[in-house]
């Protein structure tokens, strides 16, 4: 039988102790059994510059590249292949998979958090694709943790120095999406396959969208909303709401959604009542739906719910001078 001796976590030992110069020496015995327990790996066709930071049990594969000013967080894996260039820095326990290119040689920063994975040829934190961008300028991306980027995905830096284009936390981007400049994500959304969104799009929290969908620059998708497959999205969607089609019209509220996410129902029947106030008038409540929205919000019951008052605030949002109003809905008649 082997014995293995546990050395003891000096973190344990009073402060007074560790402030004493004759035992200086236990930490960097420490440091160096930590070091010696993560060790780094980089593959000798590997191009790592001798100014990168690496972090303890960083693996870096064949033919990869690593630039000067990166910044490797502790057991990040770079797949053989991939590369990471500029100034980008990766959190702790990212992956890059083969033929990922992460980070751009231009001014500006790509600073990527923990727990993310960049799928195989994915392009993250490049130059953008917007001609008002100036060379010279500094562009920055920055992504949140536990994100997940497949393969042949393209998320590009912001077009002026004072924008970002931002991803959130918990997002799964599927194969062959497109992020243009100056977005902002938010947290735990799905953008299934070959959805692109254009520059300057604000994507809230909890949104869907299904295979194919193509969002219009400076839209607005409101949080726990869902995109069908292949729509062509021009005007922002309200928060729990449902769009399809070419151009994309509102076809009622994502209710699936809603009850996957915990809504109860009372929430969930709120919701659906103010719908038709709003969106299916009767004849008595005819008039602008600026006229409807008002009485909504005077209603005893419906006015007073919080996921009600929510949807109504980002209706009203989307009417601002700044924004694209909502998507096209059809005037159905409720009675």
């Amino acid at each position: 039988m082997r014995w293995v001796c546990k050395p003891r976590n000096i973190n344990t030992l009073p402060t007074s102790l560790l402030q004493l110069p004759s035992l200086s020496f236990l930490r960097l015995l420490s440091n160096a059994a930590a070091d010696a327990l993560n060790p780094t790996f980089v593959h000798p066709t590997a191009i790592v510059h001798p100014n990168a930071t690496l972090g303890q049990g960083v693996s870096i594969g064949p033919f990869c590249t690593v630039g000067s000013s990166v910044k490797l967080g502790n057991a990040c894996k770079l797949y053989p292949g991939s590369h990471i260039f500029g100034f980008s820095q990766l959190g702790d326990n990212c992956i890059l998979m083969t033929g990922a290119v992460v980070g751009d040689d231009l001014p500006g920063k790509t600073m990527i958090g923990s727990n993310n994975i960049i799928g195989h040829h994915a392009i993250v934190g490049v130059k953008c694709q917007d001609l008002k961008y100036k060379d010279g300028d500094e562009c920055f991306l920055d992504i949140g943790d536990n994100n997940e980027i497949r393969e042949y995905s393209s998320v590009h830096r912001s077009s002026k120095p004072d924008e970002q284009t931002i991803i959130g936390h918990n997002n799964l981007i599927m194969g062959s999406c497109h992020v243009a400049h100056d977005c902002k994500i938010g947290n735990n959304n799905i953008l299934a396959n070959n959805t692109l969104l254009a520059g300057h799009i604000v994507v809230e929290d909890y949104i869907h969208t299904a295979g194919a969908a193509v969002v219009h620059q400076y839209c607005h998708l409101g949080s726990f909303c869902f995109i069908g497959g292949g729509s062509v999205v021009t005007q922002d969607v309200p928060k729990f709401m449902m769009v399809s089609g070419d151009r994309a019209e509102l076809r009622g509220l994502n209710l699936e959604g809603l009850r996957r996410r915990g809504f109860s129902a009372t929430e969930i029947k709120g919701l659906r009542a103010a719908y038709r106030k709003i969106f299916m008038p009767t004849d008595t409540e005819s008039g602008s739906i600026e006229d409807r929205l008002k009485e909504l919000e005077q209603h005893e019951e419906l006015g007073q719910l919080p996921v009600v008052c929510s949807m109504m605030q980002s209706i009203h949002d989307s009417f601002s001078e700044s924004r694209r109003g909502i998507c096209k809905y059809r005037h159905w008649n409720a009675s």
